[in-house]
């Protein structure tokens, strides 16, 4: 299936009050970020607060990790928000980047409809849930689309030593996270998300959160400065703004708030000047 790619540019409301002879030489910058950080509304907050301060305009592409990756191996991206940690380390080795910050995390999560036929509710482990989604035969829904979400899914399957594409209940949507939670509470399917996602469109699914908490489950966020060698379109200056502008505490300080008011607790959690290894478990 294609990849949905979606292109924003930022309403004029939300555009940089920075006079003009300030603004940037290059004052356009492509962000393209997993639908997770759209989705839940983060860089709603997070883009007019970047542009004010800098003059930039940002037009965010969001999709999958994996397809952001590859916009920026193309040239066709400038920064990249990303959360599929092992594609990234191969993503920089390959020398498609040239800065990669560890900005926040948050955590994956396995819902489903109330009445869980596979009787997954409340299982610690992730992979043992998998197994019995498959055991029974019940709905799972996929992303399909090498995005971090559907990597860590792949994973866990193939930690729980099943492999379920071809089967018929296993159906893949090869979109973003939002359409793939509304498929699947329209066939009262499983799916794996990530937890900021479905908390900010819970209300319109009817699903349950029924496994989480598994160590596995761990989502990671970096952010990525695209090798202004790949194109001369690059806006390196931009990208570079926007990575040290992810990873300043009073963006880091914005990030652990978000979601407080609405949910009691933060969606994301800031990680700035950590190690992934400090991250220890969810």
């Amino acid at each position: 299936m294609g990849t949905l790619i979606v292109l924003l540019t930022v309403a004029p409301g939300c555009a940089s009050n920075t006079p003009a002879a300030s603004r940037p030489a290059n004052p356009v910058l492509i962000m393209a970020s997993t639908t997770s950080t759209g989705d839940s509304g983060l860089m709603d907050v997070l883009l007019p607060v970047f542009q004010n301060k800098t003059g930039y305009t940002v037009k965010p592409i969001y999709v999958g990790s994996g397809a952001a990756m590859t916009l920026g191996e193309r040239g066709e991206a400038d920064v990249l928000l990303l959360h599929a940690p092992d594609s990234e380390v191969k993503f920089m080795q390959a020398g498609h980047g040239i800065d990669r910050k560890l900005v926040m995390h948050n955590d994956f999560i396995l819902i489903g409809p109330a009445g869980d036929p596979a009787g997954i509710m409340g299982m610690s482990s992730a992979t043992g849930a998998f197994r019995e989604i498959a055991a029974a035969e019940a709905i799972f829904i996929s992303r399909g689309d090498n995005s971090g979400t559907d990597q860590i899914e792949k994973k866990l399957w193939k930690t729980a030593a099943v492999e379920p594409g071809g089967q018929a209940w296993y159906q893949e949507t090869g979109q973003g996270m939002g359409a793939t939670l509304s498929i699947a509470a329209e066939k009262r399917a499983y799916t794996l998300t990530d937890r900021a996602t479905f908390l900010a469109r819970q209300r319109d699914l009817g699903l349950e959160l029924l496994v989480e908490n598994d160590p596995l489950l761990l989502n990671i966020y970096h952010v990525i400065q695209v090798n202004p060698a790949k194109s001369d379109k690059i806006n390196a200056a931009g990208a570079r703004a926007f990575a040290e502008f992810m990873v300043d505490p009073a963006t880091q300080e914005e990030i652990g708030k978000f979601g407080v008011d609405r949910y009691g607790s933060p969606l994301f959690f800031p990680d700035a000047g950590k190690k992934e290894s400090d991250l220890g478990s969810v």
